[in-house]
């Protein structure tokens, strides 16, 4: 649902913030270092319960501070759902409804929220965590059984580890191999069927931006030629040496394809950028088809590293974006590219309406 209003209280540099949104598309304009992506990283912690620039959480609480407030009411049919996160150092509480939540899924499932930041080409750059954060984010948002099969699936993959670590007999280790079979195939059949519907969007979408499609091509994280519950008993020496598990959904990773031809490889970085923009923009509109009128998009400063072709290419598939928008720019002038409904001027880490 998009949010009607939001208040930060305690968040890095900004001041006490409470504001008034559009449901399409808000933009805050204002300089560099002057909160315009402090607010994106409170919005998005506030939908995902972590920030995307640190892992640092003492770093999002502002100096002097011990916890910080964010609070936001997400507009429905059935009317105005409150939402609440107030973090410290080593603790959360959530609260949806006026009610404490079991966690941050709870809070996603009102308000998810997707970001599209300066370094967003590190989605094909680094290593396959992140990609694999990108996949499961989506399958969540379309598969209800999702989370708890997750779930299932890394609490026996610990508590093989845990064996593993202690140099546990076999039969220990075959104790918890067949969860962890079972869930692990479900895991990588959730995400193979969620690729396969992302795949149709994912290739208009790259003819759109780079002039040809984007594909995925998923690797499991095993041998294909066997099932997970093999692959297991055939790695055990492997993983004994290793002291964890090598084969399993929790290796696998999702390749990247531009023409047939691995991105990561072949790409620029500006094409990187839109490569990756695209993958974004492909996983909303999935969301929207499952949820419509829920998702939010933050966009932060789009026009960073991208050529004025290369900006009009995605701000055209950003306005189609059936979602609530939130973008940052040093620019006024881009309110009329994205079709802005409302204006900020941010300065000193205060928020206000133009």
């Amino acid at each position: 649902m998009p949010l009607g209003s939001f208040r930060a209280e305690r968040f890095r540099c900004l001041a006490t913030t409470d504001i008034e949104l559009d449901s399409r598309t808000n933009l805050f304009v204002g300089p560099n270092a002057s909160g315009k992506t402090s607010l994106l990283e409170a919005v998005f912690f506030l939908s995902r319960g972590r920030s995307f620039r640190t892992r640092r959480r003492e770093a999002l609480i502002a100096h002097g501070q011990d916890s910080f407030l964010l609070a936001g009411k997400a507009l429905g049919s059935a009317g105005a759902v409150p939402l609440g996160v107030k973090a410290g150092r080593h603790d959360t509480e959530w609260h949806v409804a006026g009610e404490v939540a079991g966690g941050i899924a709870d809070l996603a499932e009102q308000f998810p929220a997707q970001v599209i930041d300066p370094d967003v080409h590190k989605l094909l750059e680094e290593g396959p965590g992140r990609r694999r954060r990108f996949l499961d984010w989506g399958v969540f948002h379309v598969e209800h059984a999702f989370l708890l099969n997750w779930r299932r699936y890394h609490l026996a993959l610990r508590q093989r580890n845990a064996a593993l670590k202690q140099e546990a007999p076999d039969e220990d280790l075959h104790a918890w191999e067949r969860e962890l079979a079972t869930s692990g195939e479900v895991l990588a059949a959730q995400r193979a069927a969620y690729l396969d519907r992302i795949g149709g969007p994912l290739a208009r979408i790259g003819v759109a931006l780079l002039d040809q499609p984007i594909a995925l091509v998923h690797h499991r994280g095993w041998d294909a030629e066997h099932s997970l519950l093999d692959a297991l008993s055939r790695n055990r020496r492997r993983d004994r040496r290793y002291r964890a598990t090598q084969p399993g959904p929790h290796r696998g990773d999702v390749i990247v394809q531009v023409g047939g031809l691995s991105a990561k490889d072949h790409v620029s970085r500006g094409q990187q950028k839109l490569l990756a923009a695209g993958l974004m923009l492909a996983q909303l509109e999935i969301q929207e088809q499952e949820r419509p009128g829920r998702s939010a998009l933050l966009l932060d400063d789009p026009a960073a590293e991208l050529d004025g072709e290369s900006l009009a290419r995605l701000a055209a598939l950003v306005r189609e974006v059936p979602a609530q928008r939130w973008v940052t720019s040093l620019r006024p002038d881009i309110a009329s590219l994205l079709g802005a409904s409302r204006m900020f001027h941010v300065k000193r880490g205060a928020i206000v309406s133009r």
